[in-house]
């Protein structure tokens, strides 16, 4: 707990960050992958891999940007780098850990947004969503949704719930699932590759194996059917209950599309 608290007062952050949780959600995240780093191994290790897969085949490697960077845990941060002649790193924070990770690559740059859109919402500063995706992302060559699209309506969702109203906004299943079809109605618009990788429910079972409630991560949203999918334990027995852990299943595209979109020709060189 200590160690969680001297994190959070250094953790470089802007101020609406602090205020809206996602401080203490990073602090909170930093300190669960050091506790299952062995159950949470073989998903990291399968989100690393759908990455380089993204990378494969790309005619051109000028710019990479990684939404969701985090901890850098499932992102092959040595490979994109090594890839590209810039990679961006984009999240509401940026905790130590991957900055120490991505200082020893000059071509490594970051990107401090709020790729939920409600942070003027939440704020009061405004009635609409904001800007989904920084600028950068118009020019880039591959888009990384790194274990994101789960992730974003989980604090303005709770925040709606706990206020009782944001903006025009009263149901937070509707929030939530708005959250989650703009990020990839987003990614749609791009031009560039994009990997995605997303938990899409959560299953939380006993020690008989018995699925004792199911959660839609995706508020009813399908990216579609996937080429990868995998199970991540992502709370071992004991560390959110007792007698019960929480699994998720993991689905990724090294290339996502849009249901139905052909496939788009490669940019030249």
């Amino acid at each position: 707990m200590l160690l969680d608290l001297a994190h959070w007062l250094v953790l470089p952050a802007p101020l609406p960050a602090r205020r809206l949780g996602y401080v203490g959600d990073s602090v909170r995240l930093a300190s669960r992958s050091r506790r299952c780093r062995a159950p949470w191994a073989p998903h990291l290790a399968a989100a690393k891999a759908t990455v380089r897969a993204a990378i494969e085949g790309l005619a051109r490697r000028d710019t990479a940007v990684v939404l969701g960077s985090g901890l850098l845990d499932d992102v092959p941060i040595d490979a994109l780098a090594s890839a590209f002649r810039r990679v961006v790193l984009v999240d509401a924070v940026h905790p130590w850990r991957a900055r120490w990770r991505a200082r020893r690559h000059p071509n490594v740059s970051r990107v401090t947004h709020d790729l939920s859109g409600a942070q003027g919402l939440l704020l009061g500063a405004r009635d609409a969503f904001g800007p989904l995706l920084p600028p950068v992302c118009r020019g880039a060559d591959l888009v990384v949704s790194a274990n994101l699209l789960s992730q974003l309506p989980i604090l303005p969702v709770a925040r709606l719930e706990a206020a009782g109203r944001i903006g025009a906004w009263t149901d937070p299943e509707a929030f939530g699932r708005r959250i989650v079809a703009a990020h990839l109605d987003a990614l749609a618009g791009l031009s560039a590759r994009i990997c995605l990788v997303t938990d899409r429910d959560e299953a939380e079972e006993d020690r008989y194996g018995r699925v004792r409630e199911r959660i839609d991560l995706l508020y009813g949203i399908d990216p579609g059917p996937a080429p990868r999918e995998w199970d991540w334990e992502l709370a071992p027995f004991g560390e959110a209950y007792r007698d019960r852990r929480l699994v998720h299943r993991v689905s990724a595209w090294p290339d996502w599309r849009p249901a139905g979109e052909r496939p788009a020709r490669e940019r030249p060189a």
